[in-house]
């Protein structure tokens, strides 16, 4: 990197803690600082909603996945069908009912429908599952940025969390918001970049390597179903595996949906998500692009593919930044892929901070909800930095560890995805759902899930453990429920989903009628692809 390059870098990252600071100014109490004060505009969450799931690492990631890596191709493409199904279920059944529940955290609902030991069953495994994710993000996404500052790892991790801290602690979720929007815009705007440098380099004889990569160029895999074949990047599984996780982590994990807890109605949420279900496989194309040119590219290209050899496919995207991008637009597109690497913590170290606070914390000390809403906000503050601290502490603690360390974390949260959707559909589509049922039902999932990770972990897609942990869940739960009567009860008619908010949510089709039009989009382009390649 220039001088150029890094004083771009460095106003990048003043600019984005002098914003945070300026908006921290107006937060006076915790619903300000949790959500916003409740009235973020929808465009804004949808735009931040897509920021956050274009990491550093998927963005980087997708682009060698399609060029180099063993098994790969444009079948990344098929993780996308399920984004618009999964709106649309959030849609019509969670969104009504959190925004009914008036909830800081979401588990607020699992309170009021079941009782006090689910919510803080469910709230408990979030702090702890996306405590640790949020310390692997950091580790993972410190890997590549690495590469770009020519850092040590420790001084890489080190900056991105701190500079995270800093302005998430001072801005909360609106900070994360803004920050979240400029980083996709920069992003976006840089891959294009990238994709005319990368056409421009390439000559008509380069586009004949393309017809020798037939197999990557494959979007539609229906020779395999992860179910005894140990396949994952086939249709079935990132199909109907990806909606319940989707469903899941989009739904009911603290850290997304709290967004849909920051507009005034449930109508702009709703319109939040459907903006996400479209835009973000417009965005996944255009990085999807990147990846495409990347395999002629690197066809004619031996001496810059010789520098390749021995590394990661990972590290394709910035050592091709290092070597072809100009200064200043090095500068930017690293800043920006700065920005991603921290947009992969900044809104869990939020949720955590809300979780811990609204779940835990309020109850063993009931006192604090009489305190000053000053001293609340800056109570909040002090968690934010407790949870950055230990994310980032752990990442540091895993540098140079087995990379197994990294899946067996990741494969924890797949083991969970699915028995707690099961938890939050059992009482919001059941009447008969107690918290016996919830329990039980969880616990139950769990050890499926980890029945199956522990005996047919190479047969069976790890994508299947969100299906199958939640029709063990989902159907445990309700039959305890429907044999063991629970003191918690809750016979309140607004938390169940019924017939009639169906009807209801139904009437104006305008946001599932786009939704559905981009899920049939996307297989006609997908289609069109196999076609073209």
């Amino acid at each position: 990197m220039t001088l150029l390059d890094w004083i771009i870098l460095a106003a990048y990252i003043l600019l984005i803690i002098g914003m945070s600071w300026l908006v921290g100014r107006r937060q006076k109490s915790r619903e300000d600082y949790y959500l916003g004060g409740r009235k973020m505009p929808p465009w804004q969450i949808a735009l931040s909603v897509i920021a956050t799931q274009v990491s550093a690492i998927s963005l980087i990631g997708a682009p060698a996945f399609v060029a180099l890596r063993d098994g790969g191709g444009l079948v990344w493409l098929q993780y996308e069908f399920a984004i618009p199904l999964a709106m649309m279920l959030i849609m019509l059944i969670l969104i009504p009912l959190y925004h009914r529940t008036k909830g800081i955290t979401i588990y607020q609902y699992l309170e009021n429908r079941f009782g006090s030991e689910t919510r803080l069953g469910i709230s408990a495994v979030f702090l702890i599952s996306r405590g640790l994710g949020s310390g692997v993000a950091l580790l993972a996404t410190g890997i590549v940025m690495q590469v770009c500052l020519d850092w040590t790892l420790a001084e890489t991790i080190l900056l991105i969390g701190l500079v995270s801290i800093i302005y998430t602690t001072f801005g909360g979720i609106v900070a994360d918001i803004y920050s979240d929007i400029i980083q996709l815009v920069i992003l976006w705007s840089g891959s294009f970049v990238m994709i005319f440098i990368l056409a421009s380099m390439l000559d008509h004889s380069a586009w004949q390597s393309l017809s020798l990569q037939s197999e990557r160029m494959r979007v539609l895999d229906f020779s395999a179903t992860g179910l005894g074949d140990g396949a994952t990047y086939a249709f079935w599984p990132m199909l109907i595996g990806g909606l319940f996780l989707y469903l899941s982590y989009y739904g009911c994990d603290q850290s997304q949906a709290q967004r849909l807890l920051t507009t005034r109605t449930k109508a702009e949420a709703q319109k939040a998500m459907t903006i996400n279900g479209v835009l973000r496989f417009l965005l996944v194309l255009t990085y999807i692009t990147i990846g495409i040119l990347l395999i002629p590219f690197l066809a004619t290209h031996p001496e810059f593919a010789g520098q390749m050899a021995g590394k990661r496919p990972d590290f394709v995207l910035p050592y091709f930044m290092i070597e072809y991008l100009p200064a200043g637009m090095l500068g930017l597109l690293i800043a920006g892929f700065f920005a991603a690497s921290m947009s992969s913590i900044d809104s869990a170290l939020n949720s955590l901070s809300a979780a811990s606070y609204q779940d835990f914390l309020l109850r063993i000390r009931p006192d604090l909800s009489d305190i000053s809403e000053r001293s609340q906000v800056r109570l909040s503050r002090i968690l934010t930095v407790v949870w950055g601290v230990i994310a980032t502490g752990f990442a540091l603690l895993m540098i140079g560890g087995s990379e197994t360390v990294l899946e067996l974390v990741n494969k924890i949260g797949s083991a969970f995805y699915g028995p707690i959707l099961a938890i939050f559909w059992l009482g919001m589509l059941t009447q008969k759902g107690n918290q016996t049922g919830a329990i039980f039902g969880l616990a139950a999932g769990v050890i499926f899930n980890i029945m199956l990770w522990q005996l047919f972990e190479e047969e069976i897609s790890w994508l299947w453990w969100n299906v199958f942990g939640f029709i063990i869940s989902m159907s445990t739960g309700y039959m305890i429920s429907r044999f063991i009567r629970s003191s918690n009860l809750k016979t309140d008619p607004g938390l169940v989903f019924k017939s009639a908010d169906f009807k209801e949510e139904l009437e104006n089709k305008k946001y599932y009628k786009i939704l559905a039009a981009a899920f049939i989009g996307m297989l006609l382009i997908s289609g069109l692809l196999e076609i073209l390649f």
